[in-house]
């Protein structure tokens, strides 16, 4: 894979989807930081070694022009001379060297897109590689969160509502029987309680009746000895 190739794929990379597929998130975003570096590293020494190349191509544009003029300059000579071999020679020297600078100048223009393609590659990756080693624990915290969370909704999915609600209701029934018997033995000692009472005052009226009994009896007895008394006089 060429450097252009290599810059333009991790540039285009989605780290949040390289962590996101990760087992282990903080290792993952390390090796992916590694590895911007070393490429940041390889792409600055190809952009470097792309720059000469262009450099070389202007330096070579600027003699071939240069040498064309040159020979222009002497077929101007040779003319002024009478001598028309030696300025065909010239004129054929010049077209030569004008080919070549056109060769340069287009093999220049297109090194010179390339340089400027890979400079701004090359900008891109290296802000990517900020951006990341910047929001590094940002991302890493993030992808905790995200995995707490589902580790939660799994654990939360093998708790059914059927078993919760089941539960819940058997409890609640249990206090009920409890509150229920509750009552009840209360009641019982309350009516325990009211028939007891009911007996006292049944035996309050036994007695009142009795003593009643026993006093019209000695009342009776009294008069029926004061009248034999009396007869006997």
């Amino acid at each position: 894979m060429s450097i252009l190739d290599r810059m333009q794929r991790l540039v285009r990379a989605n780290v949040n989807d390289l962590i996101d597929r990760a087992e282990d998130p903080e290792k993952m975003i390390d090796q992916i930081l590694r590895d911007m570096e070393s490429n940041i590293l390889t792409a600055r020494s190809q952009v470097a070694a792309m720059i000469a190349q262009e450099k070389e191509l202007e330096a070579d544009l600027a003699e071939t022009k240069q040498l064309a003029a040159e020979w222009g300059d002497k077929a101007k000579r040779a003319v002024d001379a009478g001598k028309d071999d030696l300025a065909r020679e010239a004129l054929r020297r010049k077209r030569d060297n004008e080919e070549n600078a056109r060769v340069y100048q287009q093999q220049h223009e297109t090194q010179l897109q390339t340089v400027n393609n890979l400079k701004h590659q090359l900008q891109a990756l290296e802000s990517k590689y900020q951006q990341t080693q910047s929001q590094r624990d940002s991302l890493i915290a993030r992808q905790r969160r995200a995995k707490a969370s589902q580790q939660v909704a799994e654990f939360s999915a093998t708790l059914t509502p059927f078993d919760a609600s089941s539960e819940l209701e058997r409890m609640e029934r249990k206090i009920r029987s409890t509150e229920s018997q509750a009552v009840a033995l209360a009641q019982m000692e309350s009516t325990s309680l009211d028939a007891q009472f009911r007996e006292l005052d049944y035996d309050v009226d036994i007695e009142q009746e009795l003593e009643a009994l026993k006093g019209g009896s000695s009342e009776t007895a009294g008069q029926l000895e004061a009248g034999g008394q009396q007869s006997g006089a």
